[in-house]
């Protein structure tokens, strides 16, 4: 198993309750993967807390603690990750300091991994579990901008930005956060954004937002879309009035935007929105409303490319890979990934029943269970449509996009006929050592 983020900790307890043995490498000297600030190349900054609620966001048998905020901190996510591994005795079984140069598969169907340092193991399957916001997506701005471009993913603290003319490009979670950093310290703060987007507020009738989904009747998503919808129009107005543009598409057919105090920052004067640049001349950005202004710096938050350069030509498409379910391989058996889906919602519960399957099935297709034989077939040939009847806007992001209720109904009933769980279990104390045959 390559990589000691949440979905490698997650994929690591799973084998872990299985009794199945394992390899964990993890390049940097200690574990949490992107919430580690201190890890070299994590795009994580001082003000980022998790756009998820705690409620929703634990991994299942070890809920967040009842002190940590709605929202909690990247600091409080590390501590979170860091308890979780303790409890459940993955930490000592973590080969730190230990960076992978390549993966490949063998005549015979093993793999062999090899370590920057040379040295190379065979095993029998690979979770691959190296995250997907480490590769920044760096667009082309048309013109010739003179002042300094650089990406969201090396940003870490509101002093970068005092006393300049500050644009951020992208309105996703780190283009908002940003952009009201800007607002708070710098000469001039922009955010621009091609489209106009649905912001929902992080707290609606002063509860997260994200977990109004779990109460009451489950609605179609046809009927979810226009009430939701009607209720952001009148919590948030009309979006004109703050410079931003109406959404050119229906509520969660992008990724959503979890966002209040953009809206707060808007309505002071402290953030100017703008549309997508036309163009650059020098220190000077052109706007499609036909606007300019100057600027010193341009931050561009315009998301990350899902590579796998530890086995790229195994998983394919930099974008998305293309996997069953987001975490199996279709052509190489006994090749997985965990940490590549794009959905809308919470990461970790959906980490956790990745891993549980994944588990599930390396255990009983080391048994030769006919359960397995039988998903081996669907890896192959199943592929569902997990949209859950969203028509998701035609950007690179939403490539692979699924629902998340789609997803978690579908998984559930395939698990349920194989046979396996899809959460984890509340730790034991009790843990068994075992000959290490899976990376």
């Amino acid at each position: 198993m390559i990589g000691a983020g949440p979905a490698g900790l997650a994929v690591a307890r799973a084998l872990t309750e299985r009794q199945l043995p394992y390899t964990h490498l993890e390049r940097h000297t200690a574990l949490g993967g992107v919430w580690d600030i201190d890890s070299p190349g994590s795009p994580m900054y001082e003000s980022a807390h998790f756009n998820s609620s705690k409620a929703l966001s634990a991994f299942g048998g070890w809920p967040m603690p009842d002190h940590f905020a709605d929202y909690p901190s990247h600091r409080h996510i590390l501590s979170y990750l860091t308890s979780f591994a303790e409890a459940y005795g993955l930490t000592e079984r973590i080969e730190f300091g230990t960076e992978v140069s390549g993966v490949d598969k063998n005549p015979d169907g093993t793999w062999t991994v090899t370590r920057a340092d040379g040295r190379q193991t065979v095993h029998g399957q690979v979770v691959v579990c190296t995250g997907s916001q480490w590769h920044p997506n760096i667009p082309d701005l048309p013109g010739n901008f003179t002042g300094e471009i650089r990406h969201a993913v090396g940003y870490r603290s509101p002093d970068e930005l005092r006393g300049r003319r500050v644009l951020v490009v992208g309105a996703g979670a780190s283009g908002c956060d940003i952009a009201c950093d800007a607002a708070r310290v710098a000469d001039r703060a922009v955010i621009s954004m091609r489209r106009g987007y649905w912001f929902i507020p992080k707290h609606i009738f002063g509860r997260p937002a994200d977990t109004l989904a779990t109460v009451g009747p489950r609605l179609p998503m046809w009927l979810e879309q226009k009430l939701f919808g009607a209720l952001l129009r009148i919590l948030n107005g009309d979006p004109t009035r703050l410079g931003l543009q109406k959404p050119d598409h229906k509520l969660f057919e992008t990724h959503p935007v979890l966002s209040s105090t953009l809206h707060h920052h808007l309505q002071h004067g402290d953030i100017t929105a703008r549309p997508g640049i036309t163009r650059t001349d020098g220190s000077t950005v052109h706007f499609a409303d036909g606007t300019h202004d100057e600027f010193d710096v341009i931050l561009l938050a315009t998301g990350y490319k899902h590579k796998v350069p530890v086995a790229q030509k195994y998983f394919g498409d930099e974008q998305h890979p293309d996997l069953y379910l987001s975490a199996f391989s279709r052509e190489h058996e006994g090749l997985f990934g965990v940490g590549f889906l794009e959905t809308n919602s919470a990461a970790y519960g959906l980490f956790d029943t990745q891993s549980q399957m994944i588990a599930g099935y390396i255990h009983d297709a080391q048994r030769k269970l006919p359960n397995a034989q039988r998903f081996a077939r669907m890896i192959r040939c199943d592929r569902p449509d997990l949209s859950g009847g969203i028509k998701f806007v035609d950007s690179p992001r939403h490539i692979g996009y699924v629902n998340s209720g789609t997803y978690v109904k579908y998984l559930t009933k395939i698990a349920a006929g194989m046979g396996w769980r899809t959460e984890g279990r509340p730790p034991q104390v009790t843990s068994v050592r075992h000959r290490e045959t899976v990376a």
